[in-house]
């Protein structure tokens, strides 16, 4: 197979230490992948609350697509999250994309404003989800219900609700590495549509998680319903965080991507 560029984008409060197990797998495969912390996760210097728009969240994966040759492309994949920085970085460069790859992730529309999705997933989440999840970063905040914009992933909840069919090792892992994160929801509310000419443009495929108990199966199919995305496969027995409990299944989802969407 002809080697391919794979650029992964991890979701809130995560960063790039969460594709270790799937990195490797696709060099070995003979594939180029990029990794990326976006604005204020992972190892990057900002803090979650300087950020104040999905373009700043996002500026590391834009900086690198910018980078890319005028006829080459690259696959993006993301999780969680990653699907609105996938959804900007397709809006702004849809010529240097050839797939897009929705793992578990939030896809938008072009009908609503962007913060649309991720508005009726918060709704639809159980009051229980939270658990042990701090809200954090308010004080920079007037109003109440920004204060909820900011948040941290506590052990009780990653172990029930995000990570509940992952190693344990890997469980660990992400209680020492995860930040504060945002959905960015109020700054969206009052971004600009994504469109049809270019976001609508690039193709898309988006990968079930049949596990998920962060955004269930069902809504996940809701979102693809949604905005009419086509090209769907399915990893049975995978929680919201694949690239741990199911790596070899991811690894053949992004394959076949690189197969048959390049």
């Amino acid at each position: 197979m002809e080697q391919r560029h794979f650029v992964l984008v991890h979701g809130a409060c995560h960063g790039a230490w969460c594709w270790y197990k799937i990195q490797p797998l696709l060099e070995a495969a003979g594939h180029r992948v990029t990794v990326l912390d976006m604005a204020g996760a992972g190892v990057h210097r900002k803090a979650i609350q300087e950020v104040k728009s999905l373009e700043e969240y996002s500026e590391p994966l834009l900086k690198t697509m910018a980078c890319v040759g005028p006829n080459e492309k690259v696959i993006l994949v993301g999780h969680s999250f990653g699907g609105m920085s996938l959804a900007l970085a397709m809006e702004k460069f849809p010529h240097n994309i050839s797939a897009s790859v929705f793992l578990t992730a939030l896809a938008p529309d072009t009908h609503h404003h962007p913060s649309y999705v991720s508005e009726q997933f918060l709704e639809s989440l159980p009051k229980e989800f939270w658990m042990d999840t701090q809200s954090c970063g308010y004080e920079n905040r007037v109003d109440d219900e920004a204060s909820s914009s900011y948040f941290l992933f506590g052990p009780k909840c990653m172990a029930n609700f995000i990570y509940h069919l992952s190693p344990s090792e890997d469980l660990a892992l992400g209680k020492s590495l995860v930040r504060p994160g945002s959905l960015l929801v109020e700054e969206l509310a009052k971004a600009e549509k994504f469109t049809e000419e270019n976001y609508g443009s690039v193709k898309k495929v988006y990968v079930i998680c049949g596990e998920d108990k962060t955004i269930p199966k069902h809504f996940q199919k809701w979102m693809i319903q949604n905005y009419g995305i086509q090209n769907v496969m399915e990893i049975e027995g995978a929680d919201h965080m694949p690239m741990f409990s199911k790596p070899l299944q991811v690894l053949q989802c992004l394959l076949q991507v690189a197969h048959n969407f390049t």
